[in-house]
């Protein structure tokens, strides 16, 4: 049985959306998603988690249940659309294997009713998981995408790509938006030991930042550190933190050991933070109740080894951006 603040953050957000769908209607709807392994049913041979991944590897990970995330996947971004009163117009993706899964994501569930557009490249990534964007073509025109590879120490970190992609608004003011998608390495190892890698790809992304001058950004990820990490040092000055408010107040997009922590979030461009609203979605069937702690966590797709049948341990998080607020 819910307890009365999983009750109450469920009223908040039903109040919160009437009011976001009370503003103008000239704003966008920017979701990001960490969906926790999105592999194929299929071992291509490209490494031990593709493998794991597969209908015949350790995960016993197969077909039927692979279209039971897309669909389970597909049915969040359709709930988003009822009760925003708007698809998302940008969906950034984090742990997704390949273009092929994203393919079949939007092909083979009701999002095929929709115009959506990939925009997905490989990283050199040891578990073989990368980043990617979807956006609607009917609101936005791809003009460039480019990519970062953080280096630690000198070297090339093997490590997920910085996604950049550069989008014109389909509106009669043509403005131009930077989208960048992030997935910062883990404290796999220990948080002192893996601060430097972390360090490493937030310097990556200021340095793209400053490349792309003064059109406005959006930048979406699991940045693996809560908004007080030192890291957020690097990019403070160049983009305003929309996650550090909700982080304050003691909300968070993950669940561990009865604990709400903020890592997944959305940093913009100073000439936009006004205009900007960020929000974590708790959605009552990607929920279930943590039975050691008391209240509700996002339910994953797997405990341990064991099936359980849920699609990430993360929450998705919203970014409304109101144009002309």
């Amino acid at each position: 049985m819910p307890d009365m603040k999983s009750i109450l953050v469920y009223i908040s957000l039903i109040f919160s959306c009437q009011y976001i769908q009370a503003q103008e209607r000239d704003s966008l709807l920017t979701v990001f998603w960490n969906v926790e392994n999105f592999f194929d049913y299929t071992d291509q041979g490209n490494g031990e988690s593709d493998k794991e991944f597969s209908s015949m590897g350790a995960r016993h990970w197969t077909k039927k249940k692979f279209y039971r995330k897309c669909d389970a996947i597909a049915k969040t971004i359709l709930w988003m659309g009822d009760i925003y009163g708007r698809m998302p117009d940008i969906i950034g993706f984090a742990e997704i294997e390949n273009r092929g899964v994203l393919k079949i994501l939007l092909e083979s569930t009701l999002l095929r009713k929709y115009d959506y557009g990939i925009v997905h490249y490989d990283s050199p990534d040891r578990r073989g998981i990368d980043v990617a964007l979807i956006y609607r073509k009917s609101v936005f025109r791809k003009i460039s995408c480019s990519l970062r590879v953080p280096e630690y120490e000198g070297i090339g970190l093997q490590t997920r790509d910085i996604l950049h992609v550069q989008m014109e608004m389909l509106s009669d003011g043509k403005d131009t938006l930077n989208f960048i998608v992030n997935h910062h390495p883990s404290k796999f190892g220990g948080e002192k030991e893996s601060e430097g890698r972390r360090n490493a790809a937030m310097i990556a992304l200021k340095e793209m930042c400053d490349s792309i001058g003064n059109e406005p950004v959006i930048a979406m990820g699991d940045f693996n550190d809560s908004p007080d990490g030192p890291a957020f040092g690097i990019i403070e000055g160049t983009l305003v933190n929309k996650g550090k408010e909700l982080y304050e107040k003691g909300e968070g997009s993950i669940r561990y050991e009865g604990r709400w922590d903020l890592i997944d979030m959305f940093l913009v461009s100073g000439t936009i933070a006004e205009n900007t609203h960020m929000e974590i979605c708790r959605i009552p069937f990607l929920m279930t109740w943590d039975k050691k702690h008391p209240g509700e966590k996002p339910l994953r797709t797997y405990s341990g080894p064991r099936y359980i049948g849920g699609v990430s341990d993360h929450c998705p998080v919203i970014l409304w951006y109101f144009k002309d607020n």
